[in-house]
């Protein structure tokens, strides 16, 4: 992947994954489901603040809300970490791949002497 590559869905999960206070909402909510008050509470942030690091972790796909009554409820989404995981298994398969051709090519070198 170079530089000037597009935004892919893995590249927005692992931007939203690149701020403390949105891993720390990740970790809370794998708990459990969470209000964005007990969140914005439990990490001594407002509740403008969470909202806005909760829109992206929706937008990712790590996190889903719903509405119960007047509150609003952050469950986890599974989406953005199967899109994290396939992104790390096509860049290992990738590797992999450059290394059995590296490692063949040393290998020959071996035979030659």
């Amino acid at each position: 992947m170079t530089p000037a590559m597009p935004m892919t869905e893995a590249d927005d999960v692992l931007a939203a994954l690149g701020d403390a206070t949105r891993r720390a909402i990740h970790r809370i909510v794998l708990q459990g489901p969470q209000s964005v008050s007990a969140l914005a509470q439990a990490l001594g942030v407002t509740l403008t603040a969470i909202s806005q690091h909760v829109r992206i972790l929706q937008a990712c796909g790590l996190l889903q809300t719903r509405k119960v009554g007047r509150v609003r409820i952050c469950e986890m989404d599974r989406r953005g970490l199967d899109v994290l995981a396939d992104w790390v298994a096509l860049n290992r398969q990738l590797w992999d791949s450059r290394f059995d051709a590296l490692d063949a090519m040393l290998h020959e070198g071996d035979g030659a002497q």
